[in-house]
């Protein structure tokens, strides 16, 4: 038996002078590149993904307090996934193999069952299309509840961006935010603010600076299409647009500062369909029926794409 990698099975799409690369474990997006240009801060072929890049967050995105919560009258415990914090974290799929069901040249299909577990004791159907056009890339996560009891569900996703400077320091970012979410000490949300006057409104496009973001926002502005967008700039030229359909009500804005790996070489832009501790506060979780189907849409264009045209 040869080497096999440590995120599985790299499945390779490409349109025009567009190339993405997702791998097998975790479904994930591990490079995306326009022209040779990249704007994913991916990894390499012969790594596992390091601090969550590219990945895939289901069934819930971000922090779940003591990996506990309530459902339908029943207590449930998860692993925690980040003991130093004492959370679970980004849900169960992350480092589970996927299965391709569809390829084509410019779109791929993969797929997975998220079986019966202590702590989610619920089937879920998953699978995530990859999809390049004209328009750059689009990313479609469908949910459905193949059990025979309602569960609790969110999605999200964790691409690093990068617009080709060696820190986010001088990139000019557009941002959606009206309200971010106050945090405790733990990431756990304990209320919210508006981002008006505060470090943190990025509404009116602006260099990041030195400021330090690891932190959920809502109340997002949105285009006529009903997309809210995120718009990260080089100011030597260059940029890209992260859009996310109304499905996605949250995104997490993350500059890595803790983290060597990333240091502020790049920033996370994470759709989520629902804040941090959803699972047990409910706030905005989906409740989905046996048989119940979940979708959304988030992409990447680049800027010589039209937003208007996503």
């Amino acid at each position: 038996m040869g080497v096999i990698l440590p995120s599985g099975e790299q499945i390779e799409i490409a349109f025009g002078d567009q190339e993405a690369t997702i791998v097998g474990v975790g479904a994930g997006l591990r490079t995306y590149s326009v022209g040779g240009r990249d704007l994913l801060d991916g990894y390499a072929a012969d790594q596992a993904s390091t601090s969550g890049r590219g990945q895939v967050l289901i069934p819930w995105p971000n922090r779940l307090e003591d990996g506990t919560y309530e459902f339908d009258g029943h207590r449930h415990q998860l692993p925690l996934t980040e003991p130093e914090l004492g959370n679970a974290i980004h849900g169960l799929v992350r480092w589970e193999t996927w299965t391709v069901v569809e390829r084509e040249r410019d779109r791929v299909v993969l797929e997975h069952v998220l079986r019966p577990r202590p702590g989610f004791p619920f089937t879920l159907s998953l699978a995530i299309e990859y999809a390049l056009s004209e328009r750059g890339l689009g990313v479609t996560t469908t949910a459905t509840n193949s059990g025979r009891e309602a569960c609790p569900f969110g999605s999200g996703q964790h691409p690093y961006l990068t617009v080709g400077t060696p820190t986010v320091d001088s990139v000019i970012l557009r941002a959606p935010g009206r309200t971010v979410l106050e945090e405790n000490e733990r990431r756990l949300p304990v209320g919210r603010a508006p981002v008006e006057g505060t470090e943190y409104d990025f509404r009116r496009p602006r260099p990041i600076g030195d400021t330090k973001l690891d932190d959920a926002f809502t109340d997002l502005e949105r285009d006529a299409e009903g997309l809210a967008l995120v718009e990260l700039r080089n100011p030597e030229g260059g940029g890209l647009t992260l859009w996310a359909d109304e499905s996605y009500g949250y995104l997490q804005l993350f500059t890595g500062d803790p983290l060597p790996d990333v240091s502020r070489r790049s920033l996370a832009v994470e759709p989520m369909t629902c804040p941090p501790n959803a699972f047990r506060n409910g706030e905005a979780l989906i409740r989905l029926e046996p048989g119940e189907t979940h979708t959304s849409a988030w992409g990447i264009a680049p800027s010589t794409a039209s937003s208007s045209a996503l």
